[in-house]
């Protein structure tokens, strides 16, 4: 097992822990990187943030040294929740409740989750490529979660899931989300329904805490001064 950091963030791996695409973006600082910089826009001291999509715990862990902040964080994968717990004690993030499980927009249910070499590629997707197993997994309903903890920031990376989740969850309460995009899963026709069910919502593209595919949608707070760090 090795010892390193990324983002920030210390790491306790061995390589064949992951897959090799996991393991070299890991070692050289590739894994996360657009996420890493941008997450600190979108979640600021106290909010209280519901992460999907946790992955081994790197961003979660990012998130919680931001003061005062409450992180409650969701990986669907067994294994990989394994990892994010083991990595998120390392750095000492009291602050995050984290399960492993589902939240999904309808009523509590099983779903079947498609497991994946790379960490990056397991979801709820059959379509989106050969996968080792099949399991299933039980959900809760993500709007009863925003209100029971008193939600007002999202954080999302499901591969390609935020599609039906963000059309579908009424997210009240909810001020901003930063979701990572999946176009090369749902097209450009996916990017607008992911928009036009936000917009209904009361959210716009906030270009101030948004780069490449990692998106962020806020209501609006009025202006703000500018940034020289925004590209």
């Amino acid at each position: 097992m090795e010892a390193f950091e990324i983002h920030g963030v210390l790491l306790r791996l061995s390589s064949d822990e992951v897959s090799p695409i996991i393991w070299q973006a890991l070692k050289d600082g590739s894994y996360e990187a657009k996420e890493a910089r941008s997450v600190a826009r979108a979640v600021r001291p106290g909010d209280r943030v519901l992460e999907l999509g946790s992955g081994i715990g790197v961003i979660t862990s990012v998130i919680a040294r931001i003061p005062d902040v409450s992180v409650f964080a969701f990986e669907a994968n067994p294994s990989t929740a394994r990892l994010a717990e083991r990595i998120l004690e390392a750095n000492g993030a009291r602050n995050v409740r984290f399960s492993q499980g589902l939240l999904t927009a309808g009523d509590p249910d099983t779903h079947i989750f498609y497991v994946r070499r790379d960490l990056w590629m397991s979801s709820m997707d059959e379509k989106q490529g050969p996968y080792d197993s099949r399991i299933e997994i039980g959900s809760e309903n993500i709007d009863a979660f925003i209100q029971q903890h008193d939600i007002n920031v999202m954080v999302m990376d499901i591969e390609g899931a935020e599609r039906d989740l963000l059309r579908d969850a009424k997210l009240k309460g909810v001020e901003r989300i930063f979701v990572e995009l999946h176009d090369h899963l749902y097209g450009l026709s996916g990017v607008r329904d992911i928009t036009q069910a936000l917009a209904e919502k009361g959210f716009a593209y906030d270009p101030r805490g948004s780069r490449g595919p990692c998106v962020l949608f806020a209501k609006d707070d009025g202006p703000r001064e500018y940034d020289p760090d925004v590209d």
